[in-house]
């Protein structure tokens, strides 16, 4: 009889293209992830993999059952769901993933909001832009925050996306800049030459803040570029320079800057939850997905009076 547990490992195989990066996705050696598919082998009776001394790929049967094995899968989780379903109280583990910002800005609501559940255990991760998805369709997470810049997310196969809030491009500056004070008319063509800061090619809020020079006609290539928004802005309030970072990176508390809200109609992006329709009625991830939308309003709230925020705790 096939093993579900050697199953999903083929199925997360399929996904990541090598041994090594099955293992590295889900914590074993490559060792011990080669000796479970060798194993699914002997009980599938064929070979599934075709091994070569640096590599190694699906066979066409092991093709035809990765195919079976989601379906499975997807059974196995909706069975689950059902008999969860009939719980009076959400309990068990539920995992989150988010991208950087998200996490730090929906952690705190969140926790207060599932505190009274003290069966439910919450697991919430970091992941980088664009793998949250990935890991919802895999199973590994039940529910994903992504970002969307250009409405990519709102339909996806299998999914279920819930829009949470609208998360503006805003300019940061450092406090004693001459454009932190919001009497001081915004003016980006005047700002076409500062030293800006964003982060690497590639990374969406720098697909953004290209985006927004290019509206003002370009400005100097960029000199600093930097992993992490919350290095960004620690940056930007030593006065090593200015940037434009999505307002939801603001709730990490960054002193010593200040911000201001973007002319026009602003570069935005929209933070959505994803979840597989199936894992909607367990009761855990219900409570889950509920706690996510109380603490989006409340983020969004926070967010409405951007245009006239300004840290102005010395730095």
């Amino acid at each position: 009889m096939l093993d579900i547990r050697r199953l999903s490992l083929i199925c997360e195989f399929a996904r990541r293209g090598s041994i090594a990066a099955t293992a590295a996705a889900l914590g074993y050696t490559p060792s011990a992830v080669s000796q479970q598919l060798a194993t699914l082998e002997r009980e599938a009776g064929t070979a599934l993999l075709d091994r070569t001394s640096r590599s190694a790929e699906l066979t066409e049967a092991g093709r035809r059952l990765v195919a079976h094995a989601e379906r499975i899968l997807a059974l196995v989780e909706e069975a689950e769901s059902d008999l969860s379903a009939h719980a009076s109280t959400p309990s068990g583990r539920v995992v989150v993933t988010a991208f950087p910002t998200a996490a730090v800005a929906f952690a705190p609501a969140v926790a207060r909001a599932l505190r009274r559940h003290r069966e439910l255990t919450l697991r919430l991760r970091q992941s980088r832009s664009g793998r949250g998805i990935r890991e919802v369709q895999s199973g590994e997470v039940d529910i994903a925050l992504v970002d969307d810049w250009y409405g990519r997310s709102r339909t996806q196969e299998n999914l279920q996306v819930f829009p949470l809030l609208r998360d503006p491009l805003v300019l940061v500056v450092p406090r004693r800049h001459p454009m932190a004070d919001p009497q001081v008319p915004l003016d980006l063509y005047a700002l076409r030459d500062e030293p800006w800061m964003a982060t690497p090619d590639g990374e969406p809020s720098r697909l953004a803040v290209d985006r927004l020079l290019a509206d003002v006609g370009g400005a100097q290539p960029v000199a600093w570029e930097f992993e992490g928004l919350s290095t960004i802005l620690g940056l930007v309030a030593k006065g090593l320079g200015i940037a434009a970072v999505p307002a939801l990176a603001l709730a990490a508390g960054v002193r010593g800057i200040a911000v201001r809200a973007l002319p026009g109609s602003p570069i935005s992006r929209e933070v959505q939850a994803v979840v597989r329709p199936s894992s909607l009625h367990r009761p855990s991830v219900a409570a889950t997905l509920r706690a996510i939308h109380v603490s989006a309003r409340l983020i969004a709230m926070d967010l409405e009076p951007v245009e006239s925020l300004q840290t102005s705790q010395p730095g």
